[in-house]
């Protein structure tokens, strides 16, 4: 096919695009009916960050959204954001940014393909099934185009797919691992039998935990859909400002985009509460995908021992076994998610550097960082809760 008849477009807002169009590239597996893979490149958690002033002007994020159309059709889109910082991204590149300021560069603005601080491996660069490979191409070379024609100096695709990763450095592009604590269900029938799974000393301490958060005073439910109130949205915007502030210095997230996310996605959301003398202490929020929970945010207006462990990792390995989810990503960072079943796991960028000189400096790091992070996987696999097999067992 041509590539010549590739016509590519970027797009300052998601109004200037169908949802029907958008999420026909973003998840064309909801053909069936069912759920996105994940949630987070659909066309409506994109446009709540826009319509609720989470990304746009003054935050550092100006959406430019990266597309390919081929005979006026819609084949390739990504979430693409011009960024005058660092923030919100959870792959770090302060280093380079001092490195390439401290030889005369500028370095922001930058381009980032990603979705605003949302840690979660998923498809960036979004192609209708058919165009797959014309469709990444395209993308790919308009993403450097644009960056060259403005003088822009890096590109940054961050938490794509392995597979991604793969094709992106087939066409120059460079590779960067990293890593984070995942839960996989192994076919468990329920939380006993991942217990079962792990070491006896791991097992007890787990159960320790759980009886310890359970003994807070209250009650901790789930919710998702039309469960779902406005007073739970209220309750949880006082958490996250709570960590928000702590860890960020301001929260990323407006009020009025959990307001959005309440009309537009409730199926996508499991709320996990803790209610003590009729009150709301403490949140964790989750989105769902069609095989993996996220968790995403958590917060609490009052200590309990274990609380967060069993809002945030226990609750969520709860609903996955019932959901027949596969897997739990719970974030970026978090080794103390090992002990709890959370095994580390290898997540991928990739990077475009316009200075050739500074982008053989990165490879170089890049190369040695990947090397780093598969040995500290196996290390820490090593050390994971699990049982060790028997030599019996293993024959």
């Amino acid at each position: 096919m041509d590539q010549a008849q590739i016509e590519v477009r970027v797009l300052s807002s998601l109004d200037q695009i169908g949802a029907e169009d958008w999420d026909a590239c973003a998840c064309p597996e909801t053909a069936d009916g069912g759920r996105p893979l994940d949630p987070f490149t659909t066309h409506r958690f994109l446009l709540a960050l826009e319509q609720s002033g989470s990304v746009g002007p003054g935050t550092g994020w100006q959406p430019q959204y990266l597309t390919a159309y081929l005979d006026g059709m819609l084949i390739a889109a990504a979430p693409m954001y011009a960024k005058s910082h660092s923030q919100g991204e959870y792959i770090f590149d302060h280093s380079w940014a001092h490195a390439y300021e401290q030889a005369g560069g500028r370095y922001y603005p930058k381009l980032q393909i990603a979705v605003p601080f949302t840690p979660a491996t998923g498809r960036r660069l979004l192609v209708r099934p058919g165009y797959e490979g014309i469709g990444m191409s395209a993308l790919v070379q308009g993403a450097v185009q644009l960056a060259a024609d403005n003088r822009v100096s890096s590109i940054h695709v961050t938490f794509c797919t392995e597979d991604e990763a793969r094709a992106g450095e087939q066409m120059g592009l460079l590779h960067r691992a990293s890593q984070q604590f995942h839960w996989l269900n192994d076919g468990y029938r329920d939380f006993g039998g991942f217990l079962a799974a792990l070491s006896s000393r791991k097992r007890k301490n787990i159960r320790k935990e759980r009886a310890q958060a359970c003994a807070f005073g209250g009650e901790i439910k789930t919710l998702t859909g039309p469960d779902l109130r406005p007073e739970h949205w209220d309750a949880f915007w006082v958490f996250y400002q709570d960590t928000g502030s702590r860890k960020w210095g301001s929260p990323y997230l407006t009020r009025e985009f959990f307001d959005i996310v309440h009309h537009t996605m409730a199926d996508d959301v499991a709320l996990v509460l803790a209610e003590r003398h009729g009150h709301l202490i403490a949140g964790a929020l989750n989105f769902v995908g069609r095989k993996t929970l996220y968790g995403r945010y958590w917060g609490a207006i009052e200590h309990h021992p274990c609380l967060h462990f069993e809002l945030c990792y226990y609750r969520a390995i709860d609903f996955a076994i019932v959901e027949g989810l596969h897997r739990v990503e719970a974030g970026a960072q978090g080794e103390h998610k090992l002990a709890r079943g959370y095994l580390p796991t290898q997540t991928h960028s990739l990077h475009w550097v316009g200075d050739s000189g500074f982008a053989d400096a990165v490879a170089q790091y890049l190369e040695a960082e990947r090397a780093a992070i598969g040995e500290e996987i196996e290390i820490l696999t090593d050390y994971g809760p699990f049982r060790k097999s028997t030599p019996e067992e293993q024959q």
